[in-house]
């Protein structure tokens, strides 16, 4: 399996290099698969009654749900951990602080080792359109695999593997240029 990107040509509108053409990347998004279709797979792959995976699946949502709310941060098995968090203002002064201060609720994710590395180790190809549409050149990946990883206190990206999870991060500031999945 590879990731599937193309690169289209289009006109930049705005920034010091308007009006010029440039290639913009973006990952191809096939369809969204519903839950009914995730259950059946799942059962097939189990041997796990297809009624049973979903009171299950609709359990665990609830769990995830309220969990998420009274401010836990919830494993989701072989994919990573979620929770809640929030971007807000910062302020001088303790008599300033307020609700007001928030200006976005967040949903956090961030990935498991396993989904790292399985990220790190999948192709990338990468068919480049000209303006009118027509394929002009396709490209496999020969990168490092290098994936971002907004629980690390570098600029580093992370290679996947050894990585401690948890460093922390509790969803508030907002000024670093590593922001965890769900922004």
């Amino acid at each position: 399996m590879a990731i599937k990107v193309k690169a289209v040509e289009r006109e930049l509108k705005v920034g010091k290099d308007a009006g010029k053409y440039r290639f913009m990347m973006q990952a191809e998004i096939y369809n969204t698969l519903s839950a009914q279709k995730v259950i059946s797979e799942a059962s097939v792959r189990s041997g796990i009654a297809e009624g049973a995976l979903s009171a299950a699946w609709d359990a665990i949502g609830q769990v995830v749900k309220v969990w998420a709310t009274e401010g836990h941060s919830i494993a989701i098995p072989g994919l990573g951990r979620m929770r809640f968090g929030v971007r807000a203002t910062t302020v001088d002064d303790v008599n300033k602080v307020s609700t007001g201060l928030i200006t976005t609720r967040r949903v956090i994710f961030s990935p498991s080792v396993e989904i790292k590395d399985e990220l790190k180790d999948t192709a990338i190809n990468i068919t480049c359109y000209d303006r009118e549409g027509k394929i002009v050149k396709r490209v496999t990946s020969t990168d490092p695999g290098n994936i971002e990883d907004p629980d690390s206190p570098t600029d580093q990206p992370s290679t996947g593997g050894n990585n401690s999870g948890n460093s922390g991060n509790t969803g508030g500031g907002g000024n670093s240029s590593h922001e965890p999945i769900g922004d």
